[in-house]
């Protein structure tokens, strides 16, 4: 399974990246995972910038081929979701919304984190999108709550049991729904 994890936050010194390198390291225990991680930080796409809509793949400029590429080839994804103001960050809206068929028939597991709620509301507001571009957001994820407890000295995250059995049990429920979905990818 190609999969790809993908950050959802630029904000300097914001600690997503953490997470999702845990998160990777988890997925390459797995021999049938093929993980790449994807900081929306160093992809760096502006605002979006393309002036036909996405479900024409008339790409114009190269950031946006280059991501295109990206996505094109994945069979999966995570999104570690950070959440802003109850919602999710403007930076993995923006990044959805370039790409059109790319997303298409292709399961997504969630890993957010937050305060209290553990990302949980962002997450939910994301599901919305997702289906909107026929992806499959699976049931299985990871809520973190309180997340900056689990942070290191070194600024590594290391997530706890319950952490670590829910991210196993996502990428296997990631794995059923990448088989189930492949023929609709034609």
């Amino acid at each position: 399974m190609n999969l790809k994890i993908i950050t959802s936050t630029t904000r300097p010194g914001c600690k997503g990246i953490a997470i999702a390198e845990w998160v990777h390291s988890i997925s390459a225990e797995q021999e049938y995972i093929n993980g790449t991680l994807l900081d929306l930080s160093k992809i760096n796409l502006p605002l979006m910038d393309e002036p036909n809509h996405p479900r024409l793949g008339q790409y114009q400029h190269q950031h946006t081929k280059d991501w295109s590429e990206m996505i094109s080839d994945a069979d999966a994804f995570i999104i570690v979701l950070a959440e802003y103001n109850y919602g999710f960050p403007a930076p993995i809206k923006n990044a959805i919304d370039y790409l059109f068929h790319e997303w298409a028939y292709k399961p997504v597991g969630i890993v957010s984190y937050g305060g209290v709620s553990g990302g949980l509301r962002s997450a939910q507001m994301l599901k919305q999108v997702l289906t909107t571009l026929q992806m499959m957001p699976i049931s299985q994820g990871v809520a973190i709550p309180f997340f900056p407890k689990y942070f290191n000295p070194d600024g590594s995250f290391t997530g706890d049991e319950t952490h670590v059995s829910s991210t196993r049990a996502m990428l296997e429920e990631l794995t059923k729904w990448t088989k189930a979905l492949k023929s609709l990818r034609g």
